[in-house]
């Protein structure tokens, strides 16, 4: 009798145990993310730095919901053309993608999110910073930054250096033109006479709007409000022409390591927004999960690139599983998760408004300096003190 209750006993804990599973299994569920983002082209180095953020941040959910539920991510390089960028996005909606994570460039990202909004499908970027982008009424439409953040820290750099005067060189593109009109408007207010340079996309030789600062405008420091090709150009026309500035400066995509190595004498003194500083080091749990996983896959350090890749990524992931959770992993299912986020994540707090903003955002500023970047504003960030003045020429 002994032997048969055991027996009983046993077969309805190993029932249990089989049912258990099947109710687990039955939950499991696999999300497909996607992804557009130029691999190839001029913003290359940019995509590139992004792509590795989406990638560590899928390794990371996959880490934590490991048992539960699997991330996989498909890819697809735009080369920086908004044609190819929205051909990316219906194809990838036809392949069952859950969500995109990615896109560079706000003229890239806004016709690329039209149609992921089409699709019924939320859309989550750090890539674009134009003003428009969020103010077309997509509900699934989410960004981790703000112009304004960058703009900030521009205008702050400046303010804390004193300068009476500075000429802005910018692209004609929507998201640079506005910068542009950004930091003219503050430093105005500040009383500093400001000078601005538009040139088309397309330019390739600015020794002209060089020129014309040099002998012109005569300000103290140049502001360059563009993209990687664009900062080059006009690096390179200053360091022939030599202008008599205290500083150059530029925005986004600028103090990366990428920057460092490729263009090492083009990049000395020069100012750009960065998160961390070049190299990092990382000494809290956040910033551990992140670099132990990215340095699995990658062995070049991380920049802002990567981690806003991840950010954005591990955010957006965490939205899914709790919208699946909750049995609606429709687009409004997984933006009304994304909208209950309020994190303090590794690139800063991190909370997204009604226009799916993050009106927390607030970027910080590099110098290269020898192959380095030290953050050097806003003062309680500092880990390293600005060469000032101080350009590539001397």
């Amino acid at each position: 009798m002994k032997v048969l209750k055991l027996s009983s006993v046993l077969a309805c804990a190993l029932g249990a145990a089989v049912s258990f599973a099947q109710v687990d299994t039955a939950h499991a569920e696999k999300f497909v993310i996607g992804e557009h983002t130029p691999l190839t082209g001029s913003l290359a180095r940019v995509g590139t730095g992004s792509h590795r953020g989406v990638v560590t941040g899928i390794k990371v959910l996959n880490d934590k919901y490991k048992g539960q539920h699997t991330f996989e991510l498909k890819t697809i390089d735009d080369e920086s053309n908004p044609a190819k960028a929205v051909s990316a996005v219906e194809k990838l909606a036809s392949q069952g993608v859950i969500a995109f994570s990615g896109g560079y460039a706000s003229g890239v990202i806004g016709p690329a999110s039209e149609a992921a909004n089409k699709a019924n499908l939320p859309y989550i970027t750090f890539g674009g910073v134009a003003t428009a982008l969020s103010q077309r009424g997509h509900e699934g439409f989410f960004r981790i930054n703000s112009a304004a953040g960058y703009g900030k820290a521009v205008v702050g750099l400046v303010s804390e250096m004193d300068l009476k005067s500075v000429s802005i060189a910018y692209s004609n593109k929507e998201a640079t033109h506005k910068m542009a009109e950004y930091i003219e408007k503050k430093l105005g207010e500040k009383g500093l006479k400001v000078s601005t340079h538009e040139y088309d996309a397309h330019v390739k030789d600015f020794k002209s709007i060089v020129n014309k600062i040099k002998l012109r405008d005569r300000s103290e420091a140049i502001i360059m409000v563009g993209y990687e090709s664009e900062y080059v150009g006009i690096l390179r026309a200053a360091n022939l022409l030599k202008p008599n500035v205290k500083a150059m400066i530029g925005v986004w995509s600028l103090a990366t390591g990428k920057m460092a190595k490729e263009f090492p004498d083009l990049m000395k003194n020069v100012y750009g927004t960065a998160m961390l500083p070049f190299p990092v080091s990382f000494d809290k749990p956040k910033q551990q999960t992140f670099y132990q996983a990215y340095k699995a896959n990658y062995e070049e350090e991380p920049s802002y690139l990567e981690q806003f890749g991840y950010v954005q990524t591990r955010l957006l992931g965490e939205a899914i599983v709790r919208a699946f959770d909750k049995g609606d992993t429709s687009l409004k299912g997984i933006a009304t998760e994304l909208r209950k986020t309020d994190e303090m994540t590794i690139s800063g707090r991190v909370r997204f408004d009604e226009k799916g903003d993050n009106p927390e955002f607030v970027q910080r500023v590099g110098q290269h300096q020898g192959g380095k970047i030290p953050l050097v504003w806003p003062a309680e960030e500092k880990t390293g003190e600005k060469v000032f003045p101080g350009t590539p020429w001397n």
